[in-house]
């Protein structure tokens, strides 16, 4: 049996798997209200194809809990946030699971990091707490991106860290239980670092294109023309810019780099800083097209958007709360915001209706690209808009 400790976006969808594919399962989590909800038989995020995936878990006879198990396999997936100011990794979350996994686990255990964590954390962090304790570690940093959970955890190769090739085996046989792509078994460090590495690509590659917006916007230059153009070279791929980057993965793990190398990593860095400007950089243009078009209320300006990335409900450093934040410190008075995917009231001036919250405003900001606003172009045919993706192909569109 396998116990899988933390159930948020990550540890659900993995426990659900597992269980879905024949693994006993046992999910555990420290709030009571995500138990409840799940034991009551509704997920708590939504996430394409979860919901599915839920009710095959639940008839292979998942079972949540608020309690650790006795058994011989525990999956660690609780955050791992970062110190915003030394940028360091902050363990306590996990080091704080596995010690409960300490109190109940018999001796020869398995407990399977999957948390992302910087390289030496958990030689740092986990191994003084299990140093009186005959337990396996492993570090198998997860991959899944949401959006496309589900089917990611079914197809991304995987990394399994490990101090011996026999503990390293019998987990990848475990996850080879559902993963249909390569996993590849190496040690602990290494798996640490290769996770961390993987967002940091990312994270500089973005870095370029924003800092290339920027540069663009300088000199009155179309970005996006020029994207296009240099990616017809066959070694070159720019991505697009965009509003900022948000999540917990490339807005977070490169920072842990960034903090345990500060003398050494400062490409990542400086591209760290420029994806941190970009909500601010969207502001300034906010405030530049309507003094353009002799707009002067802002109440009247309309973010789109409030979740980190398309057609999911996740927040996490959004770029759009990350605005607001700014907003907030220039004393100016509120825009209004609307999002599809967020039901409750998380900020101020939220509407739950695209007509109602189009109503109100006569500027509307793409922050977001959901289907949603993809399909209603035509609605915003009489407003300002700044389009911060290039999606929007009606005339007189403004972009970052």
């Amino acid at each position: 049996m396998v116990n899988v400790i933390g159930l948020g976006y990550i540890g659900l969808p993995t426990a659900l798997m597992m269980a879905s594919h024949g693994v006993e399962v046992v999910g555990t989590d420290y709030n009571p209200k995500v138990v409840a909800m799940l034991n009551a038989g509704k997920t708590t995020f939504k996430e394409k194809g979860l919901d599915e995936l839920f009710q095959r878990a639940l008839e292979k006879g998942i079972r949540f809990t608020e309690d650790y198990q006795i058994t011989d396999t525990y999956i660690v997936s609780v955050p791992s946030p970062y110190d915003k100011f030394s940028k360091k990794v902050d363990a306590c979350y996990v080091v704080a699971a596995v010690k409960k996994v300490l109190e109940v686990c018999p001796e020869n255990a398995t407990i399977i990091i999957e948390s992302t964590v910087s390289p030496g954390t958990i030689d740092k962090h986990i191994r003084p707490e299990i140093k009186n304790h005959n337990i396996n570690l492993v570090h198998a940093p997860e991959r899944i991106i949401p959006g496309n959970m589900v089917y990611e955890l079914l197809h991304n190769n995987r990394t399994i860290g490990a101090d011996d090739k026999e503990t390293g085996d019998r987990v990848a046989a475990l996850y080879a239980s559902f993963c249909q792509g390569q996993i590849v078994v190496t040690d602990i460090r290494t798996a640490e670092m290769t996770k961390v590495v993987e967002n940091t690509f990312r994270a500089v590659n973005i870095a370029f294109a924003n800092e290339l917006a920027k540069i663009c916007r300088h000199d009155n230059m179309d970005v996006y023309e020029i994207i296009r153009i240099c990616n017809m070279h066959p070694r070159v791929n720019i991505l697009q810019p965009g509003p900022g980057v948000g999540g917990h993965c490339i807005s977070v793990d490169p920072w842990f780099l960034v903090g345990d190398y500060p003398s050494l990593a400062k490409v990542i860095d400086e591209s760290m800083k420029t994806n941190e400007s970009m909500p601010d950089f969207v502001l300034n243009r906010i405030y530049e097209i309507m003094k353009e078009n002799g707009l002067t209320d802002i109440s009247r300006v309309g973010l789109y958007g409030l979740t980190y990335k398309e057609n999911v409900d996740d927040m996490r450093e959004s770029p759009t709360l990350q605005l607001l934040e700014s907003q907030e410190r220039h004393l100016a008075p509120g825009l209004k915001v609307y999002d599809p995917f967020i039901t409750d009231d998380v900020v101020k001036n939220q509407y739950h209706d695209l007509d109602a919250f189009l109503s109100d405003v006569d500027f509307v900001v793409i922050m977001v690209k959901h289907n949603e606003i993809m399909e209603n172009m035509d609605k915003l045919t009489e407003k300002t808009v700044l389009d911060c993706f290039n999606i929007c192909d009606l005339p007189g569109v403004y972009h970052i």
